[in-house]
């Protein structure tokens, strides 16, 4: 059923992103039935080789990665996902809280995404609904839509970022002249290590230039170039700050709540699209129902949710971490559904004030209505913007 009237565009879309488009002339309003048969996908008899792209490599068929033949006919390949976060989106999926909110009904799929700015270019582009992600990039989505592309609805994690450095280095003053790595240039913890710098008055710049070399890259890469004495530290997020620590013999120069008063700032907001909480307000809720789930399992089985975490992670990127690693991780991470609004805004103005954000009113960001209705079913006192 159509209201408009004149020129109209279909078009729909099918295997490989392949479109078709069709223009049609109405005169009138009315009911338009269109009978469309979708061509059955041809596929090969015989693979000889398989290969797999994805958000870890920008969904590049360039770079794609070649997978390995098992003897029963399956493939298999292992890669490293430096997601800026794990714990919430992953015990909350391993044990099913976000499932038994949302009901029977809808289906999750997740995305592990290599850093934030990854996952604000899924949500703008409508390949995803929310997801967990930095005040930084959060910022930027919102400041590259106008306003208008995406709502933080809760908070998710305080603290878990710190700078770790070669035990040499015990002293901020001797950073001069180092190379120091972070998860990618605009980033959370790019703009924290920037400020940093800058508060001991270091002069850095996007080139890797300055007192202080700053280098993004991914979190992956760093533990590399970290052990191999590439590198003389990173200010990065758990859990790879903790595997810098534990593989790689570094030691903590600064953990980043020493910075922020009461030791809290924002590390993790979860975010939806505007449109698709416009549209759901009700999935949105049962969504945050089981983010609440999940927070009190967390916190009150501190054991079993790193056990579930580190399971989580194995089975994401075929690997378990560390032993040691996660258990090291946890006391730096505050779980919380507060977004500590105060803190990104302040994030935000450092980011402002290092020209790696242009200044922006974040008037409308935060829509906390219905996490409010859940902490008040649940006794629990409201969070503010």
């Amino acid at each position: 059923m159509t209201t408009e009237t004149g020129l109209i565009v279909l078009r729909f879309s099918g295997v490989d992103h392949q479109s078709r488009q069709i223009t049609l002339l109405v005169d009138r309003p009315g009911k338009l039935d269109l009978d469309v048969r979708l061509k059955t996908y041809d596929y090969r008899d015989n693979f000889s080789e398989v290969k797999i792209l994805g958000d870890f490599n920008d969904f590049s068929f360039k770079t794609a990665k070649t997978m390995d033949r098992r003897s029963d006919g399956t493939y298999f390949t292992e890669f490293v996902t430096t997601a800026e976060r794990f714990a919430y989106q992953l015990v909350g999926v391993k044990k099913g809280f976000f499932a038994t909110g949302l009901g029977s009904g809808v289906t999750i799929e997740t995305h592990t995404f290599n850093a934030g700015g990854d996952a604000v270019t899924a949500i703008l582009s409508g390949s995803i609904d929310a997801t967990f992600v930095g005040p930084n990039p959060t910022t930027n989505a919102f400041v590259q839509s106008h306003g208008a592309a995406i709502r933080v609805i809760a908070g998710a994690t305080s603290g878990g970022a710190l700078l770790v450095v070669n035990p040499s280095l015990t002293s901020p003053s001797q950073l001069r002249g180092k190379k120091i790595a972070d998860p990618q240039l605009g980033g959370t913890q790019d703009v924290a290590l920037r400020w940093y710098l800058k508060s001991q008055g270091f002069k850095t710049d996007t080139a890797g230039g300055g007192d202080v070399s700053v280098l993004p890259q991914d979190n992956s890469q760093t533990l590399i170039a970290f052990k191999q004495g590439q590198i003389d530290g990173a200010w990065v997020p758990e859990p790879w700050a903790s595997r810098l620590i534990v593989e790689g013999g570094g030691h903590v120069l600064v953990d980043e709540r020493d910075l922020w008063p009461g030791g809290k700032f924002v590390t993790t907001n979860l975010v939806v699209a505007a449109q698709f909480l416009k549209d759901h307000p009700k999935r949105v809720k049962a969504l945050l129902e089981g983010l609440y789930q999940a927070n009190a399992y967390i916190n009150s089985n501190t054991a079993d949710a790193q056990t579930l975490t580190n399971q989580a992670v194995g089975d994401i990127t075929g690997k378990k971490l560390a032993a040691g690693v996660v258990t090291a991780a946890w006391p730096h991470m505050t779980f919380t559904l507060d977004p500590l609004a105060t803190t990104l805004r302040a994030s935000a103005d450092h980011a402002h004030s290092l020209g790696l954000l242009a200044n922006a009113s974040l008037g409308g960001l935060y829509d906390l209505t219905l996490l409010n209705q859940v902490l008040q079913e649940h006794g629990q006192p409201a969070v503010s913007a």
